[in-house]
């Protein structure tokens, strides 16, 4: 479902529509909850809910009231816990369920209710933590279903906030974030034989034109010309050539440039190295970190930060053809190390690694962020609910953690001592391209560090957090998540020059 969210500084009485959702803490009535200007008729159905413990105000509740009026005809509580340990994500969180019960409603028109215990004097952002939660927690992924359901495509949504406790131009950018969160959701979401590299080109190449950023792709001609032997390796098991995809947002008065690049393995067998049946549908998943780049990239475009962002992208798949790259292959990297391919599976670090090193020579950012679906070891280490982290720049690895923690795409840095490093030399070239079975987060990303230098770069390996992360009220119950878009917005938002 679309949602058309909007601002208003009126009341429910002057605005005209068909359901109100209102946000509750725990055990609180209608006054505890700052909510004294709703109409008494409201007030008396809310209250008597709350006294009668139809409704507790507990986080994650949620209940659905008819008010016996024909507008708001329909009222929809939903529970944000004790006032004491209130934050933005939980407000997010809490929005996100509230968006997920849209997506069903038959409803047209949806006001929302602030009131002072969302926000304070000093902070005027939970506009935005509720239209961005709505706008996520409504997503669907529809595309392939041949019945639609009765639900209407589009719904209005009015933010009622009379007594100005946010804005307009925060609920806007809540939308604004939410709906490039749900562009990545939707290229990950899409099956593979519909988003193959030369598809996710063509993605990027559409929204470049559309929001006036500049696009460059480099094609296999090209790459073999420059030497690029670890990403055509993993590429040349596949009948669909490989691209190098550049978008850049520019502005006249930046002074640095940050470099965004993602992984965009469109399928992922493992190659030789075959993956186990079972869930490899999933690894339509492992472009993921492409996704969030352009999400991100669309939302820069509209932001326009004193920043200049180049969003890099190296698509290929990894198939086990006639022509796949073999378990013992020794390839030469843009870079000119020697790597020995011990496992074919281990095929983003060896596209991310040409990436990284072609990016950082030509375009000279002052940092490099990339994000991958990596290992499956970053699952068993963190879960679902963190994404793993790696830096050589810990000034760096700050700035994310912190626009990870206000975007709630958390992340969790892991150790990078120089001993991870001895477990990557190789026993014929510079490198080899795994590891061992210890520490394959850690080692996944140390591969990657031969290839940054000295930039400040940090890692991000999205592997548990990008599809089928559960309990968390804005992320479907399955299907891609689009973490890090909201992550890279807060980043590229909030940016300073690094020490």
């Amino acid at each position: 479902m679309d949602l058309k969210i909007s601002y208003s500084s009126k009341g429910i009485e002057n605005e005209d529509v068909e359901g109100l959702i209102v946000f509750l803490p725990e055990k609180s009535d209608t006054r505890a909850a700052g909510l004294s200007d709703l109409p008494e008729n409201l007030k008396k159905i809310i209250n008597t809910a709350v006294r009668e413990e139809v409704f507790n105000g507990k986080t994650g509740s949620s209940q659905r009231l008819i008010t016996g009026s024909a507008k708001p005809s329909q009222l929809l509580l939903i529970g944000i816990g004790k006032k004491e340990e209130l934050n933005p994500e939980i407000i997010r969180r809490a929005a996100g369920g509230a968006g997920k019960a849209l997506a069903c409603s038959k409803l047209k028109s949806i006001g929302v209710m602030l009131s002072n215990v969302l926000s304070t004097s000093s902070n005027k952002e939970c506009g935005q933590w509720i239209s961005e939660g709505l706008q996520l927690g409504a997503y669907e992924f529809k595309s392939y279903k041949s019945s639609e359901n009765n639900s209407p495509k589009n719904l209005k949504v009015r933010i009622l906030d009379k007594d100005a406790l946010s804005s307009a131009k925060a609920v806007k950018l809540g939308a604004l974030r939410a709906v490039s969160a749900n562009i990545a959701r939707t290229l990950g979401n899409t099956p593979a034989n519909d988003m193959n590299p030369g598809k996710l080109a063509e993605e990027a190449k559409n929204l470049c034109k559309t929001e006036g950023l500049k696009y460059k792709v480099i094609e296999e001609k090209e790459m073999k010309k420059l030497g690029m032997g670890m990403l055509l390796g993993v590429s040349q098991g596949s009948i669909t050539p490989a691209k190098l995809i550049f978008m850049e947002y520019r502005h006249p008065e930046a002074k640095d440039t940050l470099a965004v690049v993602g992984k965009g393995v469109t399928f992922d067998s493992g190659g030789i190295s075959l993956k186990p049946g079972k869930s490899m549908d999933e690894m339509k998943f492992d472009m993921c970190g492409s996704a969030a780049v352009l999400g991100a990239m669309n939302a820069v475009a509209k932001i326009k930060p004193k920043l200049n962002v180049i969003g890099v992208v190296p698509a290929t798949e990894n198939l086990p053809g006639g022509n796949a790259q073999r378990p013992g292959d020794i390839v030469t990297a843009y870079n000119g190390k020697k790597v020995e391919i011990l496992n074919t599976d281990a095929e983003g670090r060896l596209i991310l690694g040409d990436a990284l090193s072609y990016t950082i020579e030509k375009y000279n950012p002052v940092a490099v962020v990339d994000l991958a679906t990596l290992t499956g070891a970053c699952v068993v280490a963190l879960g679902h609910h963190a994404t793993g982290a790696l830096s050589n720049h810990s000034g760096f690895m700050e700035r994310i953690r912190q626009a990870g923690e206000k975007s709630g795409d958390r992340v969790w840095e892991l150790p990078n001592f120089p001993e991870y490093g001895e477990l990557l030399k190789g026993k014929y070239g510079d490198l080899q391209n795994i590891g061992g079975p210890a520490g394959g987060t850690i080692t996944g990303g140390k591969f990657l560090q031969h290839f940054v230098g000295d930039t400040p770069w940090v890692h991000l390996d999205i592997a548990g957090t990008a599809w089928n992360v559960k309990y968390v009220d804005y992320h479907p119950a399955n299907g891609a998540t689009g973490v890090g878009v909201r992550l890279l917005i807060d980043l590229i938002s909030d940016w300073q020059p690094l020490n």
